[in-house]
């Protein structure tokens, strides 16, 4: 059954392999838990839970029970160190290795994987890879499978659904709307837009032909950024911004605004504004 961006056809995956020695295992798993959590924090994604997934009883699992332990222990190492709460689940572990499996909500409570971090001693065996050791000698490396968001098609209908459209700034399709109130201030929006444009950042102009100041703020609703332009701001290379959570600023320098704006993008923040008073 399909249904949506969740369960779709053919799926897009972030997925990478590390290939690396086993003294090296622990710390790349390590950066790849410390990556999520970074990714989580820009898309503004709070995670349900943390679950060491475990094999359970059956026959799909590789037999391999020094490898089985030798992996679960590491992971189990990674996860004490990040201080992060998590539960264990068998049942729950790829049919070659145990794996960390980052878990997240639905606004219906069902729950899905989004990220994962797994230690992989088999595939290695497996395709008879090997690498040439500061001792001369052949050595085996351990493959750690990283997934920062797993599924790009699940990732996107979830943030779809946890933000409402409402977007983090740095990924909002756009970013900056521009609201010049009569024709007359049209010159200084289309100038505002190509500083946009230069900047990199994602702006629209709303022209009086889209209808009333408020019809065009409403219609705006989701867009981080409306900058509003009158008379007495056209004049004085100014505009007055208003932010999406309802704030507004009293105007400030054009410069000052996209600089502002810029910086907060660009460091992939989830804040509108720094030190914003309504």
């Amino acid at each position: 059954m399909l249904g949506g961006l969740t369960r779709v056809r053919a799926i897009q995956l972030n997925d990478a392999h590390i290939f690396c020695t086993l003294d090296q295992v622990a710390e790349e798993a390590q950066a790849a838990l410390k990556m999520i959590r970074r990714a989580y924090e820009a898309l503004g994604i709070t995670p349900t839970r943390y679950r060491l997934s475990l094999p359970g009883p059956g026959g799909k699992y590789v037999a391999a029970p020094e490898k089985w332990q030798r992996s679960t222990a590491l992971l189990t190492d990674v996860l004490d160190r990040s201080g992060l709460p998590y539960e264990a689940a068998e049942g729950e572990a790829a049919f070659y290795g145990p794996k960390i499996d980052v878990q997240v909500a639905d606004g219906a409570g069902r729950e899905s994987t989004l990220s994962t971090v797994q230690v992989d001693f088999h595939q290695p065996e497996q395709f008879d890879l090997h690498y040439i050791g500061a001792d001369g000698a052949k050595h085996r490396p351990v493959m750690v499978h990283r997934s920062i968001i797993g599924s790009v098609e699940r990732a996107v209908a979830h943030l779809i659904e946890q933000h409402g459209g409402a977007f983090p700034a740095w990924l909002a399709p756009t970013q900056l709307v521009i609201l010049p109130i009569s024709d007359t201030e049209l010159p200084n929006a289309a100038a505002l837009a190509q500083r946009c444009t230069r900047l990199g950042l994602r702006a629209e102009i709303a022209g009086p032909e889209r209808g009333s100041l408020g019809a065009r703020i409403r219609e705006a609703r989701l867009v981080p950024y409306q900058a509003v332009i009158g008379a007495k701001e056209a004049a004085d290379d100014h505009v007055a911004l208003r932010l999406r959570d309802g704030r507004r600023l009293d105007p400030q320098p054009i410069s000052d605004v996209l600089t502002h704006i810029s910086a907060l993008i660009g460091a992939n923040s989830t804040d509108l504004w720094a030190d914003a008073t309504s």
